[in-house]
């Protein structure tokens, strides 16, 4: 698509604009084709919702010839009055989006803007400055009188939601002689009275929470009823609202209306009355029945949603609390109003407590709520536990992979929006806590390892505590290289799990804190000599020495303990801080020992070959290394081969070291029965490994030395084999690595 490709080559196309005719530092296209017009519109959208179109990248748009734009999206974005004058302006728009911009943008900058092209006057038909500081007064004049948005003459739909409206611009946009829809939300308008002067073409008004409405129900009923164009009218309330007012004279209005003759804007076919109290079922009941035509019943938070009517009416959509279609309206519809979508999460919480059946449905409508709304709580938190209850157990497996990766991605915004609320972020780390979502769905792990990581800092509640360090330690075990290298910097990280396990081996508990706890600082120090330097600094090398006399009789812990100590060894600045003899003769005594499973003396091998295999740095009495080396060929040759996968590596650069033809036979011996055991368990990811990092002539040198044991020439020609055989069958197979495994 032409346009995805401009909006990736951009800083490529253009040119900063001191070299042409305009020098305010604006992107200028240094050359572009003429643009189908659809394309440029579409163009300016994706750098809104991209967030990347700002007062620089909008002067590509002052090129009106090959970039034209008809309708014009800068929703959310941040862009002066200066910028939007000369990028827009020139443009014969139709339509216009500004909600929410800022950058200084007011709507009188707009309106100005706007009416300086001639052209603009007649042509724009829809424009929305929803968020806007109107700033009324700042207004240009011309031959003595104020712009308005009367000089927009050809304007149909306006949208002034949330914005600074008063009656006198209420009146001057009643002027607009084609004026049909108009959304005045949330303002502060007291008088609907000018709404007479469009009576014959206004066929949409939507009024939600007008809380300073001075006008008597029958007075403001008696303008309503004029309005004989109206189809849709919106005249609902926030129930959640805290002002001076109670809203009592909108709902006698509504009562009034639903009560009152059919004759009473015969057209309407859309009525939204949510937040409104007084109403009765009877009301309700009789307003339905008179009007055949009616097509939409906004009835949320109304305590009237229930009436038998509503679910005989085929063709009527109803909003409200009574069943799913109800709530699912209310989610489709209020989409921009965070009181209804409040409303609607609950009962959708409630009907969602004990489902049984993936809703992909469901969850989209719950995902497009926490999007509309992401710096509300009180949505945060209802929508995160709705996505839990949706994506629990074996829900998510049946989930399309992609909402399952935007579901986490709001979870994630969520946690990082509300860090010290304590039950959003609760209901985060219960939806991440599925094996399914953490292993198989793509998202950005690192951020949330990092969120989870802080949370676990200040809670100690130890049902919460197990579920974050699972999340942690499989989190950990999915970074790139280059994400863990960055997460073991900070001591921080490193300090918190530390705690954990120093806080269950005072105890002398084994549970799967403890050994997610012990997996994620396995992970996170392997081939990382900046993470294993903290774990030192941080005294663990001293709790783990205790930790691992103290489980002696738990071999899941002695593995993982050895596996970090595995990975401390394979940094050669660090074995000074390792040469204390009593580690290394218990580990020694770890490695004779054969009553214990193969997988603890396994890393006690590693962890010992590792540091026999430099002579040079050998501090401790020779004795005990002349006896490590001949333990390590003498308990090797013993093992039996494992079924089980109980290792894997994110590459070999490590074993190299050990692999040369002047290493003492315990230290060669070691390595080639690693190498051997993973390639035999999983030849096809392994081998190329072997070939790209050199290890496979390694393995020829050592099989081709006249000084090479024999028991290490056999297993380094049964690995050659293995390659060759896997080689032969698939052909090379491409590399794939990943971090150590618990």
């Amino acid at each position: 698509m032409l346009t995805a490709f401009v909006l990736i080559t951009l800083q490529f196309l253009c040119h900063f604009s001191s070299g042409c005719d305009f020098s305010d530092g604006s992107l200028c296209l240094s050359w572009a084709p003429l643009f189908p017009q659809e394309m440029a519109d579409q163009l300016l959208q994706m750098m809104a919702k991209k967030g990347i179109l700002n007062n620089t990248t909008v002067g590509i748009f002052r090129n009106c010839k090959e970039l034209r734009l008809r309708r014009a999206s800068i929703r959310s974005c941040t862009v002066s009055a200066q910028a939007f004058r000369l990028a827009l302006c020139p443009h014969r728009l139709q339509e216009l989006d500004a909600s929410w911009v800022s950058g200084g943008l007011s709507g009188a900058n707009i309106i100005s803007g706007l009416a300086s092209n001639a052209e603009c006057r007649s042509s724009l038909q829809r424009l929305s400055l929803n968020g806007l500081h109107l700033d009324w007064d700042a207004l240009e004049e011309v031959e003595g009188a104020r712009l308005g948005f009367s000089s927009l003459r050809g304007l149909r739909t306006l949208s002034l939601a949330n914005t600074d409206l008063t009656d006198d611009i209420l009146e001057d946009i009643c002027m607009l002689p084609h004026l049909e829809i108009l959304d005045i939300s949330c303002c502060a308008v007291s008088k609907l009275t000018p709404l007479l002067d469009c009576k014959n073409t206004l066929k949409s008004l939507t009024a939600h929470r007008l809380r300073q409405l001075d006008m008597s129900p029958a007075r403001l009923l008696s303008v309503l009823t004029q309005l004989h164009a109206l189809k849709h009218l919106d005249f609902s309330d926030d129930h959640f609202a805290v002002d001076d007012s109670d809203g009592s004279d909108g709902d006698e209005t509504v009562r009034q209306l639903l009560e009152g003759s059919p004759q009473i804007l015969p057209a309407l076919v859309s009525l939204d009355v949510s937040g409104r109290k007084r109403m009765t079922e009877a009301a309700v009941t009789a307003f339905v029945k008179a009007r055949s035509g009616l097509v939409f019943l906004g009835l949320t938070a109304t305590g009237v949603s229930s009436c038998d009517v509503l679910s005989s009416c085929k063709n009527l959509k109803v909003t409200g609390e009574a069943n799913e279609n109800q709530v699912c309206e209310a989610l489709r519809r209020y989409r921009d109003k965070e009181c209804f979508i409040r409303e609607a999460l609950v009962h959708l919480y409630n009907l969602t407590t004990d489902i049984d059946r993936p809703r992909p449905d469901l969850l989209q409508l719950v995902l497009s709520g926490m999007q509309s709304h992401p710096s509300s709580l009180h949505v945060q938190l209802v929508a995160t536990a709705c996505v839990f209850n949706l994506t629990t157990q074996d829900l998510a497996e049946a989930m399309p992979v992609s909402l399952l990766t935007s579901s986490v991605t709001q979870l994630l915004h969520a946690m990082k929006t509300f860090p010290s609320h304590t039950q959003v972020q609760k209901n985060c780390l219960l939806a991440l806590c599925s094996d399914y979502i953490l292993q198989d769905v793509p998202f950005d792990k690192y951020l949330a390892a990092t969120l989870v990581i802080n949370w676990l800092s200040s809670h100690e509640d130890p049902t919460l505590q197990r579920m974050a360090v699972a999340v942690i330690s499989i989190l950990v075990a999915k970074l790139t290289t280059e994400e863990t290298a960055h997460l073991g910097k900070d001591i921080f990280i490193m300090k918190q799990l530390l705690n954990i396990v120093q806080q269950k081996a005072m105890v002398g508990v084994v549970d799967s804190t403890l050994k997610f706890a012990l997996s994620a600082l396995w992970n996170l120090t392997d081939e990382m000599p900046t993470a294993s330097r903290n774990f030192i600094e941080c005294q663990g090398l001293e709790l783990y020495e205790e930790v691992l006399e103290s489980y002696y009789t738990e071999p899941s812990i002695q593995q993982k303990i050895l596996g970090l100590l595995n990975n401390l060894a394979e940094v050669e600045e660090l074995h000074a801080d390792l040469m204390e003899e009593d580690l290394l003769e218990h580990v020694l005594t770890l490695l004779q020992d054969s009553h214990l499973e193969v997988g603890v003396r396994y890393f006690a091998g590693g962890f010992l070959a590792q540091l026999a295999s430099r002579p040079e740095a050998w501090t401790l009495d020779e004795e005990l290394l002349s006896t490590i080396l001949k333990q390590l060929h003498a308990s090797i040759i013993t093992w039996t081969q494992l079924e089980r996968e109980m290792v894997s590596y994110r590459s070999f650069r490590p074993f190299c070291p050990l692999l040369q033809t002047s290493q003492p036979s315990g230290v060669q011996l070691w390595a080639v029965w690693a190498i051997h055991l993973v390639c035999s368990q999983n030849t096809s990811q392994y081998g190329s490994m072997l070939e790209t990092e050199g290890v496979t002539e390694l393995l020829k040198a050592l099989a081709a030395h006249p000084d090479t044991h024999s028991d290490i020439k056999r297993l380094s020609d049964s690995i050659l084999r293995m390659i060759e055989e896997s080689q032969s069958h698939s052909g090379p197979s491409k590399s794939q690595t990943g971090p150590q495994s618990s």
